[in-house]
């Protein structure tokens, strides 16, 4: 049995005519991209590609990767594969508008003699409209959807090997009909109105949602061959509880998203011609600048950072020495479920009060006086995507090497920031470090941003008739701003670490502490200081992205089922890699899905419009109180 598994784990298809039919697709593309962007130098080319090709590379992922070796075993695995092929893959091939391209992409003979008289002809496109109106392609996807999925169909699918390969290019080009109309791809003329979109998508996620809610709440196992195949401790109706998930939560939100989308634009063109009133800030309620003096004191603040220095190191002894048991370990105990609460109930009520006692900061810190730090962080590596995908990469090690269940992983991981720390900001001017390295601190930067206080100017007129800008240039009392924000312009907690130094430096007492409405800054767009607009931070809205459905999959590796899939198979197989492989199709599916749908939603209210991304920031409350929740069950459960 066990090597039956490692075969299917260790198995590519890897067909060679998949996947001479997809480098050709692919070539003819990109040719034809090449040759339309010389020539018509057409805007937002580059992200047209990246979407066509990512479309085919999840193709080849679903078809020929080890995912189609397990589809037959495990219901799951397969219903990853209907994801991919009917809800992601289609509307990244149409976000390509892959019709010019590919015939561009021809010899021009080919279209000039072959296709062109064939592609004018009057019926062909009066049939393509016909079958790409919205109540068609509605029809024609509920009909395959609900179809398959009856036992009858799906059992012949899985039986037989030809009908399995009709399933995947029905559920395939009936995804592409579907997403047509939402989509719509140029150069085709539409004459249904945009509304229709809206009702077009929820209809559709009505189904999807009663497919996989019969999934999840049936008392039987649907599909028998499941259930004669069992190869782990997994069984078929556990299998088919987490298959009607995958396609519970990532598909509503593929269908849902853009459905969101529709109604941004209808709303922002209807409200076009009005004159939109200034938006009043609301009052602020400001700490005395006494006050703020003496919690700016370094000295107030590496009190702080040396408590929590010797916490990191009693931590870190007793991971490497202390019992190797998790419940009677600090290092099993303390950071994972009391500094975590504590840091995210922290920045619900006051701010980033963990980054201002950051005993990593310190060591960087002490670590100057051999470190000069003369270098330039690279100009390549001055935004999130960096520490966006360590953040991704912990969320993932996190659930794959189950850290919260090793004092000696965790003590490694505490001793690996501070070297991380040392060496990075030891090496580079700024808090490098901070801004563009750290995934704790971009965590907390995103969760700060429904914190009820900010660190801000007092008076704005103040601001305007200083000369010496000290709060970002520092003087003999403080360094000032190490992340370049300038008081004047900084808006929400973003980037900032509480360090408190602007406050201190101020020689007009003009930066202070002061409360605000929670989860205000995410309704404007304004310049801020450092970041610009988030409208315009693609980095900031995938750091954003992590950090929301982070919360959710990190809350569904507490879900019974899930965490029998993952002992089982670690028992019955012996297999390290089987944790990897579930925590990776876990966090891929909940981020590679909105973010299609995210994209489809930025297609939808016109490209580089911005109102995808900050419809993103819109849902970090969201994931906050996910956080929130979590966490609180866990500090709550440890008494």
């Amino acid at each position: 049995m066990q090597s039956v598994a490692v075969s299917a784990l260790a198995s590519w298809n890897l067909d060679p005519r998949v996947i001479g039919l997809l480098v050709l697709i692919g070539f003819v593309y990109v040719r034809g991209w090449m040759r339309g962007r010389r020539i018509l130098r057409v805007p937002y080319q580059v992200e047209r590609l990246s979407a066509f090709l990512a479309g085919l590379a999840l193709i080849f992922l679903a078809s020929e990767s080890p995912l189609d070796s397990f589809d037959s075993l495990f219901l799951s695995a397969h219903m990853t594969q209907h994801l991919l092929l009917m809800m992601i893959a289609p509307p990244l091939i149409l976000l390509g508008e892959p019709m010019l391209p590919l015939l561009r992409g021809l010899p021009k003979s080919w279209v000039k003699e072959g296709l062109g008289p064939f592609l004018t002809w009057a019926p062909l496109r009066g049939s393509f409209g016909w079958l790409t109106s919205p109540l068609v392609t509605w029809s024609i996807f509920a009909v395959s959807t609900v179809g398959w999925h009856l036992p009858l169909f799906y059992e012949l699918a899985l039986r037989s090997p030809s009908w399995h390969a009709v399933q995947h290019a029905t559920f395939f080009w009936t995804g592409i009909l579907f997403w047509w109309p939402i989509v719509r791809p140029a150069p085709v003329r539409y004459r249904w109105p945009l509304w229709v979109g809206i009702p077009y998508l929820l209809t559709s996620d009505f189904i999807n949602t009663a497919i996989s809610a019969f999934y999840i709440f049936s008392d039987r196992v649907l599909y028998p061959t499941y259930e004669a195949v069992r190869m782990s401790g997994l069984s078929a109706r556990e299998d088919q509880t987490i298959a009607g998930a995958l396609m519970w939560v990532p598909g509503s939100v593929v269908y849902l998203l853009p459905a969101v989308g529709i109604a941004m634009k209808l709303l922002s063109t209807s409200r076009r011609s009005r004159v939109m009133p200034v938006p009043v800030k609301p009052a602020q309620r400001m700490y005395g600048p006494s006050l703020m003096k003496r919690l700016a004191l370094p000295k107030w603040r590496r009190v702080a950072q040396v408590v929590m220095l010797l916490t990191a190191v009693a931590v870190m002894a007793d991971g490497f020495f202390g019992p190797q048991v998790t419940p009677v370990n600090v290092a099993g105990v303390l950071p994972w479920i009391h500094w975590r609460a504590l840091s995210v109930f922290a920045l619900l009520l006051v701010g980033n009060l963990f980054c201002m006692a950051c005993p990593f900061t310190l060591v960087r810190d002490m670590g100057r006086v051999v470190f000069p730090a003369q270098l330039r962080w690279p100009r390549a590596l001055r935004n999130k995507w960096l520490s966006a995908s360590l953040l991704l990469l912990y969320l993932w090690a996190y659930e794959a090497f189950g850290l919260w269940d090793s004092p000696w992983l965790t003590a490694w991981l505490i001793a690996g920031y501070f070297v991380a720390a040392l060496v990075v900001d030891g090496l580079f001017r700024g808090a490098s470090f901070c801004k563009y390295v750290c995934p704790i601190g971009q965590f907390h930067f995103v969760t700060s941003l429904v914190s009820p206080r900010e660190v801000r100017v007092r008076r704005e007129a103040t601001c305007q008739s200083c000369q010496t800008y000290d709060c970002i240039r520092g003087n003999e009392r403080a360094r000032g701003c190490e992340l370049y924000l300038f008081q004047p312009k900084k808006e929400s907690n973003l980037d900032c670490t509480f360090c408190l130094d602007c406050v201190n430096a101020c020689p007009h007492d003009n930066v202070s502490l002061v409360s605000i409405a929670p989860a205000r800054t995410l309704t404007g767009d304004p310049y801020r200081s450092s970041i610009g607009r988030l409208s315009k931070r693609a980095d900031l809205a995938a750091l954003a992205l992590v950090v929301i459905f982070g919360a959710f999959v990190n809350a569904a590796g507490m879900v019974s089922p899930v965490m029998m899939w993952e002992h089982g198979w670690h028992a019955r197989l012996g297999l390290h890699a089987m944790p990897f492989i579930v925590a990776a199709f876990v966090i891929a599916g909940l981020l590679i899905a909105p973010g299609v749908a995210l994209a489809v939603c930025d297609r939808i209210s016109r490209a580089g419009s911005g109102a995808t991304k900050r419809f993103i920031f819109a849902l970090v409350p969201v994931g906050v109180a996910m956080w929130a929740a979590h966490l609180l069950y866990h500090i709550v459960t440890s008494g």
